[in-house]
């Protein structure tokens, strides 16, 4: 019989597949593959041999191999005719094409301290590993940590690091370009990223200078070159569509073994990972009409997973555009028990007022009173028409704490969303760049950072590619193209399969050291710091903040506090000096504005000491924070 994991779940439990290596040259091959009739192991170093394995239930099959061991390489083969690489391969060494490759999963942790990061703490950094450092890989991150811990930061968030395609044929560097979401091996580490060791050796390295490590997941699709899942089992259902094709089947014929499959992914990176948290991509293209939704079923095996002797607690956190609290209400309330998820409307008030974008979804936004809005209520749109969509969307989540939200001005796809992947720097001014900094960092929400902007990146994060079929070439182009006649864009966009594409999304770290790049450095890691110490920053509780605004002057204040403290920060999004009273009812002293000369403003006119009823200057395009007392 399948010899399960210890982990038994509610209703169920978890088959651990893949190639499990045992130690002393044995290893244990499971594969799910309940619709054919014979599965073979074919071993291929260091001598070639096929060993056949054996029937277990609900569709798995299993064997034991002696005399085998690490980088040895193995496909299986089915039905007795084609030979495809593990859908659990844990390495992909020759690429999605090529075999897996046994992997020993022992690792000399040194992170036995490590006590976690509660969630309502985190503070997120957004990083593609590729773009990141130039060798783009996951070591090369770790002399960056200390730099990162410096400006405040606690929890990187990796984009999906699962075996993407690349063509090989060209400079060994330039070989696999991509963002990480047509990963077709979502247990594999990338190869040209570095090895399962390495990202263990990143992970201990992050835990060591007391930094979360966050990944990028994806269980909603597989990419399109090097998807060989539906000959093995029945991954895929014509029932729902999803903007990459079938959707995956989590809900009809044979489900079950799908939902292991990433149930036991997610556990593969928590446990033998030491990964923190994961963040699960585009949760509205997971399909499932059962009456056990999937997300739940995953939390519960999470949730379970974490209280099994477990140091820390282990956290997913969900990118939805659902606007559907459904998703972080606990079970006993009907929902799927989620940590937190992603909040676009907070994004889309704010890019909307300081670019003034109003194509595409951004015709929803524009108005200060809707980022407002986002401060007390979190959704815009929360059962209200939104004309972009031609549809009533969102549903309220005021029952559910602040911390259970992140939010961002800056992230992967609103920057690559841009035709030309211009991050704000290149579209705003310097005093923009502050104002954005102090929404994110002041909001009682989870903030994200996205690589750069903490210092005003200029290098663009534009969407790429490698694939090697020509034709999936051509559609990614005419879909990349497709994709912004939305937007109404007269150019075409960069070509994503040119290597040139990718080699301009490379940060300029060095950019942090000189100038107004330093001063928003240096701009960054002050509200980080008050976001961490403050008592009034620290209390994330729904009716500690107040948020209003002024349509005319193009006005918003925020007012939040925890006891005797309080304070008060007042944004102005006009391209002029306005004067306002701040709703103070005792002397105030002012903490911070991104008007001072200090911080390379134009100068401030608003006074240090405020007393009650004084109008204060608001310099255009800036941020003032104030505090009682």
């Amino acid at each position: 019989m399948i010899r399960h994991n210890k982990l038994e779940l509610m209703g169920g439990y978890c088959v651990r597949i893949g190639a499990n290596y045992l130690g002393d040259g044995e290893c244990e091959f499971t594969v799910w593959s309940p619709l054919l009739e014979s599965v073979t192991v074919q071993i291929l170093t260091p001598e070639q041999q096929l060993i056949p394995l054996k029937p277990q239930s609900e569709g798995y099959w299993q064997t034991k191999v002696n005399d085998v061991y690490p980088g040895t390489l193995y496909r299986y083969v089915l039905n007795g005719q084609d030979a495809f690489a593990d859908p659990a391969s844990q390495y992909q060494p020759e690429g999605v094409h090529g075999p897996s490759q046994i992997v020993d999963q022992q690792f000399d942790w040194t992170d036995e301290g490590w006590g976690g990061i509660p969630v309502e703490s985190m503070i997120f950094y957004e990083l593609h590993v590729g773009t990141f450092t130039p060798e783009g890989t996951f070591t090369a991150i770790i002399p960056r940590l200390p730099d990162l811990k410096e400006l405040g930061i606690n929890a990187i968030e990796i984009m999906p690091i699962s075996q993407f395609p690349g063509d090989t044929h060209i400079e060994a560097s330039l070989a696999y370009r991509n963002w990480g979401y047509d990963g077709v091996y979502p247990y594999a580490v990338q190869n040209s990223y570095g090895s399962p060791a390495e990202l263990k050796q990143l992970v201990n390295a992050c835990h060591q200078h007391g930094i979360a490590v966050v990944l990028d997941v994806v269980y909603n699709h597989f990419g399109p070159e090097g998807n060989y899942m539906s000959q093995f089992a029945p991954y895929f259902t014509k029932t729902y569509k999803t903007p990459w094709g079938e959707a995956l089947n989590f809900d009809d014929a044979h489900s079950q073994g799908v939902r292991n499959y990433f149930i036991e992914n997610a556990l593969y990176w928590l446990r033998d990972f030491h990964i923190d948290a994961l963040r699960l991509d585009a949760i509205q293209a997971i399909y499932d009409l059962g009456a056990k939704h999937f997300l739940w079923e995953l939390a519960e095996a999470v949730h379970h997973f974490s209280e099994q002797g477990q140091k820390w607690k282990r956290h997913l956190i969900a990118e939805s555009d659902l606007n559907n609290p459904q998703i972080i209400r606990p079970a006993e309330l009907g929902g799927y028990s989620l940590d937190a998820q992603w909040s676009d409307d907070f994004h889309h008030s704010l890019h909307a007022l300081l670019t003034g974008d109003r194509q595409g979804y951004y015709q929803d936004f524009g108005q200060t009173a809707q980022l407002a809005k986002a401060y007390e209520d979190t959704f815009v749109y929360d059962w209200k028409y939104a004309p972009h969509r031609k549809r009533f969307h969102g549903v309220s989540c005021r029952d559910r704490p602040l911390s259970q939200f992140s939010v961002c001005i800056q992230n992967h796809d609103q920057i690559g969303n841009q035709m030309k992947g211009e991050r704000l720097s290149q579209r705003i001014s310097f005093e923009g760049l502050k104002l954005a900094a102090g929404a994110v960092l002041l909001s009682p929400n989870l903030p994200l950072l996205f690589m750069g902007e903490e210092y005003g990146e200029t290098a663009p994060f534009i969407y790429f590619v490698s694939h090697s079929d020509p034709d999936l070439i051509q559609m990614v182009r005419a879909g990349r193209k497709e994709e912004f006649e939305a937007f109404h864009y007269a150019d075409d966009p960069p070509d994503p399969e040119s290597a040139e594409t990718f080699l301009k999304s490379k940060l300029n770290w060095e950019l942090r050291n000189n100038g107004k790049h330093k001063v928003l450095w240096d701009w960054y890691r002050q509200l980080i710091n008050f976001r961490k110490t403050h008592p009034a920053l620290l209390n994330q509780e729904r009716n500690s903040i107040q948020a209003t605004s002024d349509e005319e002057k193009q006005l918003v204040i925020v007012r939040r506090w925890c006891e005797s403290s309080e304070l008060i920060f007042v944004m102005n999004f006009n391209s002029s000096p306005v004067t306002v009273n701040l709703p103070f009812e005792q002397n105030a002293n002012k903490l911070l504005d991104s008007a001072d000369t200090s911080w390379s403003g134009h100068g401030s006119e608003v006074p240090e000491h405020l007393s009650v009823g004084q109008e204060v200057k608001l310099q255009p395009t800036s941020l003032v924070l104030y505090e009682k007392g």
